[in-house]
């Protein structure tokens, strides 16, 4: 868990993913579209990717594990979780707060 947290802390916009996740995918790009440009962290490509898959399901207890996103070192949720803050309105808010955006 050092290591996501690590890794989370790093940049405004964080987000481990798979490359073979289509959801993942819908995340990265919802994130592009709204001007952000997140740090991607493929976990199937990661040596220590595995360990870290399993961090994220034993903290956070999403499953799937992937994506995660983290907003200002702030794990915000699952691909369902952040859907719900765009569709409020409350993850542009969150990106511009955490200056992973500027508008």
């Amino acid at each position: 868990m050092e290591r996501v947290r690590d890794l989370a802390s790093k940049k405004a916009a964080v987000i481990f993913t798979k490359s073979s996740c289509c959801m993942c995918h819908s995340i990265k790009t919802l994130f592009y579209e709204l001007g952000a440009s997140p740090a991607i962290h493929e976990l199937d490509k990661d040596p220590q990717g595995r360990d870290m898959e399993r961090a994220l399901f034993r903290v956070f207890g999403s499953n799937p594990a992937v994506p995660a996103v983290f907003v200002g070192g702030r794990y915000v949720g699952s691909a369902k979780d952040v859907i719900s803050f765009h569709v409020d309105g409350s993850l542009k808010q969150m990106l511009k707060d955490s200056k992973a955006i500027w508008l």
